[in-house]
C-alpha cells in the first residue's frame, strides 16, 4: 500500500519554540516538518498543526505555523480528543425539506456520509507523548495513520524509539520524509517532481 496525495491530510504536532531546544534532533525534526508542509502545499494536501498549552510552551515555530491551514491549541496530550478529529472529517450537510411530506416510496434514500481524506500523515513532538497519543486516538477513530519518523523528536532517543515500536504494533505505518514525497508523487513524470525533489535534496 502506497500513500495517495489525494487521500492524505498532514498533521504536525507541537513544534513549539520553547520545546524544540530540549529535544534530541529537534532542529532536524523541524526542518523535515517544514519540508513535509511545503510538499503538501504544492500537492494540495491539507496541513493542520497543533500546539500544546502555547501559553507555557510558546507557539509553533513561525516557519511551520505559517504553512498550516489551521492550528489547534490544546491541553490534552492527544489532539483528537481536543477537536482535531472533527477538523479531519468532512462536514455532512443536512438535507433540506420535510421528510414526512412525501410517502416513503417517493422519498430519496439517505445519502451515505462522505468519507473525505482518511489517510493521516503525522509527525511531531514529543514522539512518545503528544504525537503518540494523537496517533493512537486517530487509529481508534479508524483513520489510516502514517508516522513520519524523521520528523519526530523526543528528549531522548529511547523514548522516541519506544513510541515508534508502540505505534507500529498498533497498526500505524512508519515512513520517512522522502518516502512520503516520492509516494505522493508516484513518478518522475509528475508535473511537480522537480520542485518537490528540490525540497529534499
Amino acid at each position: 500500500m502506497l500513500l495517495d496525495a489525494e487521500d492524505s491530510q498532514l498533521v504536525l504536532v507541537d513544534y513549539q519554540e520553547r520545546l524544540l531546544p530540549a529535544l534530541s534532533d529537534g532542529a532536524q525534526a523541524l526542518a523535515n516538518a517544514v519540508r513535509l508542509a511545503r510538499m503538501a502545499q504544492m500537492l494540495e494536501v491539507p496541513v493542520l498543526g497543533t500546539e500544546q498549552s502555547p501559553g507555557k510552551l510558546g507557539p509553533n515555530a513561525p516557519e511551520l505555523r505559517s504553512l498550516c491551514l489551521r492550528t489547534l491549541q490544546k491541553t490534552s496530550f492527544g489532539a483528537a480528543s481536543d477537536g482535531l478529529a472533527d477538523w479531519l472529517r468532512p462536514v455532512v450537510k443536512q438535507q433540506g425539506g420535510n421528510a414526512r411530506s412525501l410517502p416513503k416510496h417517493l422519498q430519496k434514500p439517505a445519502a451515505a456520509a462522505p468519507q473525505g481524506r482518511q489517510t493521516i500523515v503525522i509527525a511531531g513532538c514529543e514522539a512518545h507523548v503528544c504525537l503518540l497519543q494523537t496517533a493512537l486516538e486517530l487509529i481508534e477513530q479508524e483513520f489510516d495513520v502514517w508516522v513520519v519518523t524523521d520528523a519526530c523528536a523526543s528528549r531522548t532517543e529511547r523514548n522516541r524509539d519506544a513510541a515508534f515500536d508502540r505505534l507500529a504494533g498498533a497498526g500505524a505505518e512508519l515512513v520517512t520524509t522522502e518516502m512520503v514525497a516520492f509516494e505522493w508523487l508516484r513518478g518522475a513524470d509528475h508535473p511537480l517532481f522537480r520542485e518537490v525533489q528540490a525540497l529534499i535534496k
